[in-house]
């Protein structure tokens, strides 16, 4: 970053375009704007997030992305302290059970995990505070000219500045088209990265399911991982579930009605939690089709700068797969 900053004008800071407003994205913009850059940050969504997402009903809410973060490195834990001296991140302590065969995932009891405050984007749009984000705005082509990084839009064309630098920020098959002309190499190895995919299903109840868990890893069937989200710090009271579905199974109905993924993943979860009867009937429902969930084998590249094309990238894919990573 020194060395772009130096080259750039004395009367004004280098400029930098981040591409993608997750974890990942708004943690390089902060760290660029702390270091002198003028950063504009890109988002295809609505706002950031990325898959620290939450979907919100007319009285209810539901993480359906990524379900809680731990913090082993110690200079993540010092940033998730700062999160939760600022109200937007808390500690989460499950009832937390394993389902189906327990020797295929065993859970660490001492294990802190922690979740946005009062939902999983909370983190996320603390980071995007003050940033110049442009949302809605999702980038087709990235174009080297003489001033620098040009950006177009699949919804206003050609973006009216240029950027000394540009940083991806998204998942590997969304980042390997873009970076084809501008960077070869980084091109060919986001090509050979694999994500899965994974349909998410929220729940909601009109009363609190009588089951003896908060939350539970499943180790049969189609899914993976269910969870009662009001149990989590800060939510509402209205009962409400989240249940991801496996890679597998999800790559399989990838295309499926939305409505027959309810009914399957519903019974399994019926299934699963050995509910006497049934479930009762939902509320309300939604589902969610994640198509880049997770990656088969992440890398452990932490991220990749080409100096001579003063791109680079970042994300999760790139530094083992989880929150704490990307």
């Amino acid at each position: 970053m020194s060395a772009v900053a130096k080259q750039a004008n004395n009367n004004s800071p280098p400029r930098a375009a981040v591409v993608g407003a997750g974890i990942a994205g708004l943690s390089c913009a902060t760290l660029l704007r702390s270091a002198g850059f003028e950063v504009g940050v890109f988002d295809k969504s609505r706002g950031p997030s990325g898959r620290m997402s939450t979907r919100r009903g007319d009285d209810w809410q539901c993480d359906h992305g990524a379900q809680y973060f731990t913090a082993r490195d110690p200079d993540f834990r010092a940033e998730v302290a700062r999160w939760q001296h600022a109200g937007v991140a808390a500690s989460w302590r499950p009832r937390l059970h394993v389902l189906g065969d327990p020797s295929a995932h065993v859970p660490d009891p001492a294990l802190e995990r922690f979740v946005g405050l009062p939902r999983m984007s909370a983190p996320c749009r603390f980071l995007a505070d003050g940033l110049d984000l442009e949302v809605d705005t999702s980038i087709e082509q990235l174009q080297r000219r003489l001033d620098g990084w040009h950006l177009l839009s699949a919804e206003r064309g050609w973006l009216d500045r240029s950027f000394d630098v540009a940083l991806l920020a998204l998942p590997a098959p969304q980042a390997a088209p873009l970076l084809r002309e501008a960077a070869p190499g980084l091109a060919a190895l986001a090509g050979n990265v694999v994500m899965r995919s994974a349909w998410a299903l929220m729940l909601r109840f009109a009363a609190p399911l009588e089951l003896p868990f908060d939350a539970a890893f499943v180790n049969a069937g189609p899914l993976r991982w269910i969870a009662r989200d009001n149990s989590k710090p800060g939510r509402g009271a209205a009962e409400t579930w989240l249940l991801h579905a496996t890679a597998e199974w999800s790559e399989a109905h990838l295309e499926e009605d939305a409505e027959r993924v309810r009914t399957t993943l519903q019974q399994a979860f019926a299934d699963s939690a050995s509910v006497a009867g049934g479930l009762p009937e939902a509320r309300a429902w939604a589902t969610h089709r994640w198509r880049y969930a997770g990656t088969v084998t992440a890398l452990d590249h932490g991220c990749l700068w080409h100096a001579g094309s003063r791109i680079g990238l970042c994300g999760d894919w790139l530094n083992g797969g989880k929150v704490e990573g990307a």
